[in-house]
């Protein structure tokens, strides 16, 4: 099965390859995702053994959500979920989308990069553990797709670019069925009744002896959904236990009663081609009274695979930080959930409605949305706001009845207005359209009504961090230096990263002040702490290091006459500093430090060391402490990086060790440009991904002038 208008060769002999890897392992279930082309999100490619409706939650996966095929991506390892328990310990939010009994392996694709995952599934009746000769011959079939995914990128035709994955039929070695009278005779004979379901869940055979026990005809029930067509299983309970019998390929069984008082057991069992169902009257002793029939329901319980969807995407949402991550989200997550083609995602602001995020539309056509008041009749979108109540249109025609214009704005033909309100209050609205007209069940409507809570809480949020990140970043910077000094025979640059965890500001700092024509001051601190106490001292320390140095003040004077200050503020938090004076005429640099770890210098033939500097005691703890000097030579070529700890301090690593590794990179790194030389020693000392700290980094070289 390939996506309509796209050469089959390449992508053909990708899914082939796919399915016979599947098979090969002995797996159940398997799953080929591709990365999109920016790396931030596994797109589902191909599906077996199991329906796409299955899939549906974990279609697209985010490269840094906590999920066994994103770990296996990012980290480039094998995944191995040896058990349910297993699951639910290491990965929640997954094991909430698979509750059964299953073994589970995510393996990464790759080839000259990173093209994408392998997931496989069997059942729990398999060992929990997996042999190096089994994940040796994952790892190589994962090169083998590679390899194709690399032969489909080069003509012109990667995998991943459908909206829908490929479902791959399963080969079961068996002959195609024929008519068998002797077959049919055997089941009429058997007591009770059986029919047989494909693993979509559609009936296939049913027994005379089914029929009379289901109360149904067997022309009502060929071809369709039990739960569909049979009343009284329109229940998530008995679809989830079909679930169960297709993904853990174990035998299930369930008690229903068929109005009023008759209970049916049902017994299922599954294999790759689908699964067979034994029904016979219950021996179970039936409730005390029985059992009324139920009236009809205004809506219909939403089905076991939207409650999953619902449960996936609640975990997501309370995991998003930014606002951004929440518009990123609804976009690759829950449009696709409910098939839409287009999202408007608006928060409510003084009267009106923002747009802060869209998928499918035009920029004239957002242009026209944004900003439109809150009490607005163009759009139903105030007025579902301001009542509360979600708006469901499935043609145009029922939208240009009341707002006549709004049909002919955007080109869509269904839309789905959810307002987002938290304790009466509004947030914001979110709205789903369709380019071709779009039925609302009421299982849906209810679906997408209680996702719209849980967005309008996750936005919320979002929008709090949002602000407060922003006042905290700002006041960062406004303490930091907005540019540095040009001086003459210097090449300076310098970097400050905030800690990516919380919403915290730091106290790094660092400083190059300039001492006249021939000289300059380079420093570099770290005040204790994440708050704007932290942040607030840190700028009455670069403060008084700023007037102390232009006073012509040596080192360890400038750091003594710092600490008597702190320690007249009793701030109650420690600060480490390091003062360096670099004197070009002499050619000669002298360094004091409080407590703070000793730079690195780089000579011209690329040997890189920590300097040894003596260091006093951290600034603020007591009045009367003494800075040692250390003076070192100047001389043309030579390179100085001053550092804050957040640059070295790593979990169960030993700080030499860390301060060898970053010199190691260092003398490596191309100095043709100090800015870049920056970025390589960031991304080689691993600071570029999740930090507990904030860093401050400051890099001079010396030339000749």
């Amino acid at each position: 099965m390939t996506s309509t208008g796209e050469p089959a060769t390449d992508i053909d002999e990708l899914d082939t390859a796919f399915a016979e890897t599947v098979r090969r392992t002995g797996a159940s279930i398997g799953a080929l995702y591709v990365l999109t082309p920016d790396e931030q999100l596994l797109r589902l490619h191909a599906l077996y053994g199991a329906p796409a409706e299955f899939a549906a939650p974990w279609a697209r996966v985010p490269l840094a959500a906590p999920a066994p095929m994103a770990d296996a991506v990012r980290e480039e390892r094998v995944v191995w979920v040896g058990s349910q328990e297993e699951m639910a310990h290491s990965y929640p939010r997954t094991a909430m989308v698979l509750p059964y009994p299953l073994v589970l392996v995510a393996a990464p694709v790759v080839g000259v990069r990173r093209w994408g995952a392998l997931l496989l599934m069997w059942p729990a009746t398999r060992p929990p553990y997996s042999t190096r000769r089994e994940q040796s011959h994952i790892v190589s079939s994962c090169r083998r797709l590679a390899g194709l995914i690399e032969e489909a990128v080069r003509s012109g035709r990667p995998p991943g670019r459908g909206d829908r994955p490929h479902v791959l039929p399963v080969a079961t070695g068996r002959r195609p069925a024929r008519p068998a009278m002797a077959a049919a005779d055997f089941v009429e004979r058997l007591p009770g009744g059986s029919c047989a379901l494909d693993l979509e869940g559609r009936v296939t055979y049913v027994s005379s002896g089914a029929r009379d026990l289901l109360g149904i005809d067997a022309d009502r029930l060929l071809g369709t959904l039990p739960w569909q067509s049979v009343r009284w299983l329109d229940d998530p309970t008995y679809e989830d236990r079909y679930r169960a019998a297709v993904i853990s390929r174990e035998p299930v069984s369930f008690v229903a009663c068929r109005p009023p008082d008759q209970w049916l057991e049902f017994h299922l069992y599954p294999d790759a081609s689908g699964i067979s169902v034994r029904i016979v009257p219950s021996g179970a002793p039936g409730p005390p009274s029985p059992a009324p029939r139920q009236p009809a329901r205004t809506t219909t319980a939403a089905r076991a695979g939207q409650l999953y969807q619902l449960t996936h995407l609640a975990a997501a949402l309370t995991e998003v930080v930014g606002v951004e991550d929440v518009i990123d989200l609804v976009a690759d997550q829950i449009m696709p959930a409910f098939e839409a083609q287009g999202l408007v995602l608006s928060t409510a602001e003084a009267g009106r409605l923002r747009i802060i995020g869209h998928r499918g539309y035009d920029s004239r056509t957002i242009d026209r949305l944004d900003g439109l008041p809150l009490d607005t009749r163009f759009t139903p979108a105030g007025r579902a706001l301001s009542s509360g109540i979600p708006a469901f249109f499935s043609h145009p025609q029922d939208m240009k009845r009341i707002y006549l214009e709004a049909p002919l704005i955007s080109g869509k033909q269904a839309w789905a207005f959810l307002p987002l309100i938290i304790s009466g209050r509004p947030v914001g609205c979110c709205v789903l359209s369709y380019e071709s007209p779009h039925e609302f069940p009421a299982e849906e409507r209810a679906v997408m009504t209680s996702l719209a809570g849980l967005i309008a809480q996750a936005l919320d949020r979002a929008r709090l961090y949002d602000t407060k990140h922003e006042l905290s970043q700002g006041l960062q910077q406004a303490l930091l230096p907005r540019t540095l000094p040009a001086v003459t025979g210097l090449r300076v640059a310098a970097r400050y990263l905030p800690a990516t965890r919380g919403m915290e500001i730091g106290g790094d700092f660092y400083d190059l002040i300039r001492l006249g024509d021939s000289a300059v001051a380079a420093v570099i601190g770290d005040v204790q702490g994440h708050n704007v106490a932290a942040a607030a001292l840190m700028g009455q320390v670069r403060t008084a290091v700023h007037a102390h140095a232009t006073l012509s003040t040596p080192p360890d004077e400038i750091l003594s006459r710092t600490n008597r200050l702190l320690t007249d503020l009793s701030p109650d938090l420690f600060t480490s500093c390091l003062y360096a004076h670099l004197d070009f005429a002499d050619g000669r640099a002298t360094l004091a430090s409080a407590g703070h770890p000793p730079p690195l210098r780089r000579l011209p033939d690329h040997d890189t060391r920590p300097v040894d500097v003596q260091p006093g005691p951290l600034l603020g703890i007591t009045a009367e402490a003494v800075f040692p000097v250390t003076e070192i030579p100047l001389t043309t070529g030579v390179m100085l990086a001053f550092y804050t700890d957040g640059l070295i301090e790593r979990p169960g690593i030993d700080l030499e060790d860390s301060m060898a590794d970053l010199a190691h990179h260092l003398a490596r790194a191309d100095d043709h440009d100090l800015d870049l030389l920056i970025d390589e020693l960031l991304e080689q000392v691993g600071s570029t991904s999740q930090r507990l700290d904030d860093i401050a980094l400051l890099v001079l070289r010396t030339e000749a002038t």
